[in-house]
């Protein structure tokens, strides 16, 4: 099982934390503190798994990470995941990130958090792996996009009639308006 999901800088910034399990937010704070000093004294060269940090769960986890650019993407599993398969999972969050945003940077991370979440959630869900077929998460992505497109038309629908009845000039309108000949009353008969 999952634990936690990381993404922080080369300067230890948190830029997205995902706990499957509670921690106060101190401890928290701390947990990402550790995993970086734990992960960002590594070399290049190394493998890419190492023990838990004392916070997280010492030898019984492991923390499985990748380093891409400016960011580290660490998952903090228990025994019972593969190694390889949660790098693989690293690469196609990564690889989904990097299609949705176009280039994914630390910015996207930042600016997008909700956006980044929802792709996590495609992937990962109360810890467990849900999905790891990069195609399938991008068409509920693309559907998830065509939702937000609609609700934002009929959210912005009140707003567009407002500005097209203040566009109207109904005073002018009014004097427009062509009335046909009504026939005098003295000319009618009842």
């Amino acid at each position: 099982m999952i634990r936690a999901i990381l993404v922080f800088n080369n300067h230890g910034k948190a830029r997205m934390t995902k706990f499957y399990e509670y921690y106060p937010e101190d401890m928290q704070h701390q947990i990402v503190r550790e995993t970086f000093h734990l992960v960002s004294k590594r070399e290049d060269n190394v493998c890419n798994f190492l023990e838990g940090g004392t916070l997280i769960g010492g030898s019984d986890y492991k923390l499985i990470y990748r380093h891409y650019a400016t960011l580290y993407f660490v998952f903090c599993v228990d025994s019972s995941e593969s190694e390889l398969g949660i790098l693989d999972l690293i690469q196609v969050f990564v690889e989904t990130l990097d299609k949705c945003f176009e280039n994914v940077c630390e910015l996207d991370l930042i600016f997008h958090v909700d956006k980044v979440l929802y792709i996590l959630q495609e992937l990962v869900m109360g810890g467990m792996v849900l999905e790891t077929n990069m195609t399938e998460i991008l068409t509920r992505i693309e559907e998830q996009n065509k939702l937000e497109k609609q609700e934002a038309g009929i959210a912005a629908a009140p707003a567009r009639a407002v500005s097209a009845v203040k566009e109207m000039n109904i005073p002018q309108k009014i004097k427009d308006i062509k009335l046909p000949d009504l026939p005098s009353i003295g000319n009618l008969k009842f």
